[in-house]
């Protein structure tokens, strides 16, 4: 007998679907971790004198969990995965031993002063962690992500034999060695602390919801408000993806889990293949920037920030909402220039049943927001949330879940929390280098000297750095690196920290939709059934707002709500009435006026109605020269003349 793979079915492939003996120690291990967690937030009491939050509880969360990514994820294609070969069990055991050699050992490893002068037996433990730290954080996070986080944890080794530039203060192998496994600052860095603190519960929520009936629900719901519109498969994508992916936090989960269900229904509407691909490669995107859960780099953001994730959820709420109405109005356009029209209403589940069957569900959302937003009790939250998830899906018969179902969740959040884990610990080495050797400080001194010194182009060269790593990197690892060497320079050149800290998460996540590797756009491509490049260039245009309105909110803080009430509903205004001509511009249609498109005439029209959105969604003030006003009094002439010259020119084109 074996059980279902430890995630959403979309990913199974990546899994192992494990025999029945590991799945009931996976089944007891993902228990353990919880009970731990909760015993920590929650102040239970159990393990007196173990439950040091950055010692013996970490320690003990990652020989629960780390290990058991040999057990999940085989080592390569070739690889068993209907069975645990005996090298992966025997890793599981190893790297298990060894953090529980650290957890048993906390205490001493604060009182003696582990970090730099750990015992022999600690430096060939750490030592055997570091290498199989590095194969988990392979199997985990990929290649790519392997090979910086070995390169950046050995480099302390060779840190005074570098170049200028790139030079640190050095330490032997046996000083690195323990450093990684002992400090504070390294394996049980922010990212591990983060993890514990904050991060276990909102995975653990994300998904209980992908395995009970409020999935369904807010899928049905979607379906229900938005499928019989016109482009309304399209518009579904962007409320279920907006609603997955910020619970599952995965770009490429999200793509698989909503896209098999709606790039076929936007096909069958009318839409082309590329198009669809698009379309659900941008609204899954967008879903790990959208509040209420954000994934886990915004609780490791907050971590780094030193503020509670609630204001981090708060300031991301305005953007990723500028950035899905993009969306929707240009798939709104598109649908009305071809005449595309929703799904047959008979087609539907009508919203009164839909209601009926999964009200309750709402309650699960409004208990997660008021304790994050009003009690401000983040780590709280997602256990409350979840626990009311569960006893409500349990009052419903056609969700309930039996003893198999249950099973099968808890080996779900066991997989998301091992890989997750595994990753975060191997990233913290990055951390622990740069932080022993003085790294951080130097790059990010030599940035701003290639910048010149002028805070504009160290912003640009901010938003290339993060596309650049985030190409090769997970959105975890890219954010981490650039907290810690580009946020300093650009925070110390006047800009808003949270805003800079969200510039570089959003520019990391610019990779999903960009070509050359546009992941979640290729991702969607084989669902879609459409040459990949031609779904990562339509991507890379409807999502085009990703690209322009971190550097709006970098800017102006008000765009994140820093500011006061007066600025903040004046910028917020003109940025949606800008972002409507953006939209309208990409598209070839405005609500109101049809078509523009059909002739260079009209070309040029929307050529004069993009910088006229600009122009209102900017920013005014600073080096600028033109007060907000000004700009945006220039930004609605500028869009008229757009708006008749390009419906001018459409007419022509018709009348031709």
């Amino acid at each position: 007998m074996t059980d279902a793979a430890p995630q959403a079915p979309a990913e199974a492939s990546r899994y192992r679907s494990l025999p029945a003996a590991w799945s009931g120690l996976m089944i007891a291990l993902t228990l353990g971790a919880i009970f731990l967690a909760l015993n920590q937030v929650l102040n239970l009491g159990f393990f007196v004198g173990k439950t040091i939050l950055d010692s013996s509880y970490l320690y003990m969360l990652a020989a629960l969990l780390v290990g058991a990514v040999f057990l999940l994820i085989p080592a390569s294609g070739p690889a068993p995965r209907d069975r645990v070969p005996w090298y992966d069990a025997l890793l599981f055991a190893m790297m298990a031993a060894v953090f529980a050699y650290f957890a048993w050992n906390g205490q001493r490893i604060v009182e003696e002063a582990w970090e730099f002068m750990a015992p022999d037996t600690a430096v060939w433990v750490a030592g055997l962690g570091w290498l199989l730290l590095l194969e988990a954080t392979r199997r985990a996070g990929g290649t790519t992500v392997a090979i910086v986080v070995a390169l950046f944890s050995f480099y302390p080794v060779f840190a005074e034999i570098m170049p200028g530039p790139i030079s640190g203060l050095g330490q032997d192998l046996r000083t690195t060695a323990g450093y990684h496994f002992a400090s504070s600052e390294s394996v049980m860095g922010i990212p591990t602390r983060a993890f514990g603190e904050l991060v276990i519960g909102f995975v653990m929520f994300g998904a209980a919801l992908q395995y009970t009936g409020a999935a369904q629900f807010f899928n049905n719901l979607a379906l229900a408000l938005f499928g019989a519109v016109r482009g309304g498969p399209a518009k579904v994508a962007i409320f279920a993806s907006g609603l997955m992916g910020s619970v599952s936090g995965s770009v490429v989960s999200n793509v698989l889990t909503t896209g098999v269900v709606t790039i076929p229904a936007m096909k069958r509407t009318g839409f082309s293949p590329a198009y669809a691909g698009g379309v659900e490669a941008c609204a899954s995107t967008g879903g790990v920037l959208m509040p209420p859960v954000m994934g886990a780099t915004a609780f490791i953001m907050a971590s780094f920030l030193g503020k509670p994730y609630a204001a981090i959820a708060i300031a991301a709420t305005i953007p990723s909402l500028l950035y899905y109405f993009a969306l929707f109005m240009q798939i709104d356009g598109y649908a009305a220039r071809k005449g595309l029209k929703g799904l047959p209403r008979e087609e539907l589940p009508s919203i009164r049943k839909t209601f009926a069957e999964g009200w309750q569900y709402i309650f699960v959302f409004v208990l997660l927001v008021w304790m994050l937003l009003v009690l401000q009790r983040e780590a709280l939250a997602p256990f409350y949330a979840t626990a009311l998830l569960l006893a409500i899906n349990q009052c419903a018969k056609q969700h309930r879940l039996d003893l198999r179902k249950l099973g099968r969740l808890i080996l779900g959040i066991g997989g998301a929390l091992a890989e997750l884990a595994a990753l975060l610990a191997g990233v913290g080495m990055i951390i622990g280098a740069l932080s022993v050797t003085g790294l951080a400080g130097t790059l990010a001194n030599d940035l701003v000297y290639l910048a010149g010194n002028n805070v504009y182009v160290l912003l640009v060269m901010g938003a290339l750095t993060s596309f650049v790593f985030g190409m090769g990197m997970t959105i975890t690892a890219c954010y981490i690196f650039l907290a810690i060497v580009l946020a300093p320079p650009l925070v110390a050149a006047g800009f808003d920290p949270v805003a800079v800290h969200l510039f570089m998460l959003y520019w990391g996540m610019v990779s999903f939709i960009t070509p050359p590797v546009a992941l979640a756009a290729f991702v969607a491509s084989g669902l879609a059934g459409a040459p990949p490049i031609k779904v990562g260039l339509q991507s890379m245009r409807l999502g085009s707002i990703m690209y322009i309105v971190p550097f709006f909110f970098v800017l102006n803080p008000a765009l994140i709500m820093r500011g006061d009430a007066g600025e903040i509903v004046v910028v917020v205004l003109t940025a949606i009435i800008g972002i409507l001509l953006l939209a309208a511009a990409l598209e070839g249609y405005l609500l109101g006026l049809g078509a523009l498109r059909g002739s260079a005439f009209a070309f040029v029209g929307r050529i004069l109605l993009a910088a006229g959105g600009l122009m209102l969604a900017l920013p005014g003030g600073g080096d600028l020269g033109l007060s907000h006003l000004q700009l945006s009094v220039a930004g609605v002439a500028v869009a008229a003349i757009g708006a008749a010259v390009g419906r001018i020119g459409s007419g022509a084109a018709t009348r031709a």
